[in-house]
């Protein structure tokens, strides 16, 4: 039972947390002009000013866009039909959600982010990405293990 509904549980648990923070991204929220922004003067230090701009080449938009797409893909494979995307669905979460890890781990973003009314959110971000990594890296190894299984039959 636990193994039949598991897939579909991490699914949308992962789908949950990218589509919710999509209005944050997508309407430059305090908290996403936070965040973004000191990636961003992170990112100058390197160089790379402006990587985590607006327009940059890992901006909110174009975080919140994969997530997007990876979201899209894992509940099209919740239909039996299309199961099979669900690997790409899982991958292209596991690849986003790393990169949220990493920024969260060794910039000065932090794992405790600052909310927009002054106060900060306690890990709050980073354990739901913790949560969508693992739900990630899980799909990839049901699907791994049922790959195997099926492919021995």
């Amino acid at each position: 039972m636990i193994r039949r509904h598991a897939p579909t549980v991490l699914t949308l648990y992962i789908a949950f947390v990218f589509i919710q923070s999509l209005f944050f991204k997508f309407t430059n929220s305090p908290e996403t002009q936070y965040i973004f922004g000191t990636l961003d003067q992170w990112a100058a230090g390197f160089g790379l000013g402006g990587a985590f701009s607006a327009h940059g080449v890992a901006s909110q938009y174009v975080v919140g866009t994969a997530e997007l797409v990876a979201s899209a893909i894992l509940l099209l494979a919740l239909f039996p039909a299309f199961r099979a995307l669900r690997r790409w669905g899982a991958l292209l979460s596991l690849g986003v959600i790393s990169g949220a890890i990493f920024f969260h781990l060794f910039t000065p973003l932090g794992v405790s982010v600052l909310n927009a009314d002054g106060t900060r959110d306690g890990g709050e971000l980073f354990a739901l990405a913790c949560g969508v990594w693992l739900s990630a890296a899980l799909l990839l190894a049901i699907d791994g293990v049922s790959g195997l299984r099926h492919a021995r039959a």
